[in-house]
């Protein structure tokens, strides 16, 4: 007797499962990026549920929240299950009586192994039934449910669930017919579109097949095209029909199953008869897309079809009378195929994935189910392989695996993968009582060579440090690119008893590797790296902990000199500490203002003594730090992004200040203003001076600024627009600390600035170094030929101001002259009313 078709010879086994309170979008997201038509609910071992493509008809398009629900909230239930050596015949005639479109696999325990869909049915129970059924308009459906491009989705899915449709034809605004099916409402729910009308969002344009043609064809091209529905056209090229693997399906019914089997096994009776019926089988499954290969029972091909030949290139001459060894690869060794054919013989079939040789010599991963027919005697007579060429799938997987675990550009494990390592690391570090060390690398100054040489050699330069790097580790250390130019090294089982030898001789190493010359593209440079070491347990014993203790370390190698490594200490732990805590102080203050005040330090004229400016210093009184150090908060507030709002506050502390002045009948100087990059490059910065000047009814230029080199070099163009618009408002302009940035002597003539201040450095050094009375000898002479103010700040002795007498100097600031004062201080020592002191 020939061997009746189970279901678990047909089910597909990929599971796809989830955990109730996984939400709706993030299910639908997986099932259509496997294109699986359900989701398998699962809590352990146990299926709670189910939630399929017919049930995405139900979800409210209309209330983005709808696809974040958990899964348990619109799940099916409870799960129908099926066991797996279930007939094929029962399985259909259960899928008719309950009108169910999937069946939960399972085993004697109950233990899912796999879900049996109707598309399954239809693509595994042979050609008979669409010979049968010879006809497409046999099998369509009738009238099939029309939409109109402009009905939304929500409405499109309703129509659909009212009127039991799985797919709709769209009438498309430009007149083009659509399809919208349960598998593109997945896709929605995955990523929900919005109020987005469904003419814009059906698959277009919808596949078509005549009402007249052989039913056969229709099964081949939702095959060949990978969809579910096609539109059925009548003579007039009018859409009279929709046909779908479920139409295919609505005549198997319980005779026709018996049919289906009598007619199975009169075929297996035919192949073992003679040659002239098998040549009759070779015409029936002629346009199958498997190949499909015949032996007698010692495994000598007899026939194979035109699939056969396109996938492998072996014709049936060529094929004849040789065994299918004639594909080997040479991949598998000989328990691989004795353990097939124990299968074979114990069960009757087999079916897994193999890789075999085509004629030209290129191997390819096959899916490939054999089965062993038997004569009435119960013997052996043949065997039948069916198989399908799987090897871009896999390439594909893998691909994808790649893209989740892998750096595209340096082909170096991600972030995910690094962390998955690091956790196993740590986890084997512990059991074994050793130690690891974590690196935190990142390149100097890569910045640079990008906005020099562009993003291409930027990108060549990641590649050619990621290859040195590599270079210089063992073959179980593991080197990840963070992010950028962001390297991470794990470095496994380090010798307790010279740890932090063994780490520092591989740090040196990785600086002495990245610190060689790189040529790309014709240029020759050097960049630099700094590295930060971490070690396991000592800094910590948590992945994220040693990543953050080895990144807190490289940022001190940083600021200590760069191209450079440095070790994690226990006190850098306290800094950090301390700096997050100044900082969230600094953000309230920043909020409140509370505890903010100004210094003001006046400019005199050094020649005849008078006050002619004053420059006004933020200084913070926190109520527990007590005095903060501007040398610390203000580049904490660079840094955190409170410089806006700190400098806003100081802006109106000062513009208050001097309304004040002016009501008392004072005579205030114009004060200058600290503008910190960030400030500068506002788009609205000489509106808020116009603002400021305006509400508190100061006049024009009162407020003046001081502005780094630095800030006005990154964009120079830029800044000559800003610093003119200031100037038209009265506002003077002065470039702080000259002379210790990039100087650009050529922007001095371009940018439309009134003062030049000569930092301090070169002021305290005056008399002593040559080099100092030469740069300001040169700074004050350029001035002076500009047309240029020039202040001298940082005066604190009278040495100092002597040997400033030389010099083209307007103005002196500096200790010995006046040290920042609080204003009521600052009014009574230095401004006037009348005539008279105030």
């Amino acid at each position: 007797m020939t061997q009746e078709l189970l279901v678990e010879r047909i089910m597909n086994t990929g599971l796809l499962t989830c955990a109730p309170e996984t939400p709706l979008c993030e299910a639908a997201a997986r099932m259509a990026e496997r294109r699986i038509s359900a989701m398998l609910v699962v809590r352990g071992e146990l299926a709670v549920g189910i939630w399929t493509e017919h049930d995405s008809l139900f979800v409210d398009f209309t209330e983005p929240e709808a696809v974040r629900l958990p899964i348990e909230r619109v799940m099916s239930r409870p799960v129908a299950t099926i066991h797996l050596t279930t007939p094929v015949g029962e399985a259909a005639l259960r899928f008719s009586a309950e009108r169910r479109r999937h069946l939960l696999v399972v085993d004697d325990a109950g233990r899912p192994k796999g879900i049996l869909s109707q598309t399954d049915m239809a693509l595994n129970q042979g050609l008979e039934p669409y010979l049968r059924l010879r006809e497409v308009g046999s099998a369509m459906r009738q009238r099939p449910l029309l939409l109109a491009g402009k009905l939304s989705l929500n409405e499109a899915a309703q129509r659909m669930g009212r009127n039991g449709c799985d797919a709709a034809v769209v009438k498309c605004d430009d007149g083009e017919l659509g399809i919208l099916t349960e598998r593109d409402l997945v896709r929605f729910v995955a990523h929900h579109p919005g109020a987005t009308a469904v003419g814009e969002l059906a698959s277009r344009p919808l596949l078509t097949i005549g009402v007249e043609e052989a039913l056969i064809h229709a099964r081949d091209l939702l095959i060949d095209r990978r969809v579910r529905h096609l539109g059925v056209l009548d003579g007039e090229d009018e859409v009279v029909g929709l046909l779908g693997f479920q139409d295919l399906l609505a005549g198997a019914d319980h005779l026709y199953l018996e049919d289906l089997r009598e007619a199975l096994e009169q075929r297996d009776q035919a192949l073992s008869q003679s040659r002239r019926n098998l040549q009759l089988a070779e015409r029936v499954i002629d346009s199958s897309l498997e190949g499909i290969i015949i032996t007698d029972a010692q495994t000598r091909i007899e026939f194979v079809n035109p699939a056969f030949t396109h996938l492998t290139g072996y014709s049936l001459e060529e094929a004849a009378g040789r065994t299918p060894a004639l594909l080997s690869s040479g991949r598998h060794d000989a328990d691989f195929y004795r353990q097939m054919w124990q299968t074979l013989q114990e069960h009757g079939y087999w079916r897994g994935e193999i890789w075999n040789r085509r004629k030209s010599g290129q191997l390819y991963l096959e899916l490939l189910t054999i089965t062993a027919i038997q004569n009435d005697q119960g013997e052996v007579s043949n065997y039948a392989a069916l198989f399908s060429d799987i090897t871009h799938v896999r390439e594909n997987e893998e691909q994808v695996r790649r893209l989740a675990y892998y750096d595209p550009l340096t082909r170096l494990p991600n972030r995910r993968l690094l962390e998955d390592r690091l956790a196993l690391a740590v986890r084997h570090a512990r059991r074994q009582q050793q130690r690891l060390a974590v690196i935190f690398l990142d390149l100097d100054h890569f910045k640079q060579v990008n906005d020099a040489l562009g993003h291409a050699v930027g990108d060549e330069l990641l590649l050619k440090v990621s290859q040195r790097l590599r270079a210089q580790l063992r073959e179980d250390d593991t080197l990840a690119r963070q992010g950028g130019d962001e390297f991470i090294v794990l470095l496994n089982e380090i010798e307790e008893i010279e740890e932090v030898e063994e780490v520092t001789r591989v740090a040196r190493r990785l600086v002495e590797s990245v610190s060689s010359p790189f040529e790309i593209g014709g240029q020759v440079f050097r960049v630099g790296c700094s590295l930060g070491i971490s070690l396991y347990p000592d800094d910590g014993t948590q992945v994220e902990t040693l990543v953050r203790q080895a990144d807190a370390a490289m940022y001190r190698a940083k600021q200590e000199g760069r191209n450079t490594y440095r070790l994690f200490r226990a006190e850098m732990h306290r800094q950090d500490r301390g700096r997050l805590e100044l900082e969230t102080a600094l953000r309230n203050t920043a909020e409140t203002g509370e505890g903010l005040g100004v210094h003001y330090q006046p400019l005199f004229d050094r020649d005849s003594g008078e006050v002619h400016g004053a420059e006004a210093l933020l200084r913070w009184h926190h109520p527990t730090l007590g005095h903060v150090s501007p040398g610390d908060f203000i580049p904490l507030a660079e840094r955190s992004g409170l410089i806006l709002p700190l400098g806003e506050r100081l802006m109106h502390l000062v513009a208050a200040q001097l309304r004040d002045w002016l009501s008392a009948g004072l005579a205030p100087p114009r004060v200058a203003v600290n503008l910190s990059a960030r400030q500068f490059w506002q788009s609205d910065l000489v509106t808020q001076v116009r603002e400021l000047h305006a509400a508190y009814d100061l006049p024009p230029g009162q407020i003046g600024f001081e502005l780094t080199e630095s800030i006005l070099l990154d964009k120079q163009q830029e800044a000559i627009h800003t610093l003119q618009a200031l100037c038209d408002l009265g506002c003077r302009v002065a470039i702080d600390d000259f002379g210790t940035g990039y100087s650009s002597l050529s922007y001095l003539q371009e940018l439309p600035v009134t003062t030049l201040k000569i930092d301090r450095s070169f002021i305290q050094k005056l008399g002593e170094s040559r080099g100092s009375s030469a740069i300001v000898a040169a700074v004050t002479g350029l001035a002076k030929e500009l047309g240029l103010r020039v202040v001298a700040e940082g005066v604190e002795t009278e040495a100092q101001l002597q040997a400033l007498s030389r010099y083209h100097v307007n103005l002196i600031q500096g200790f010995l002259t006046g040290r920042p004062l609080e204003a009521a201080t600052f009014a009574a020592r230095y401004l006037v009313r009348d005539g008279a002191p105030g």
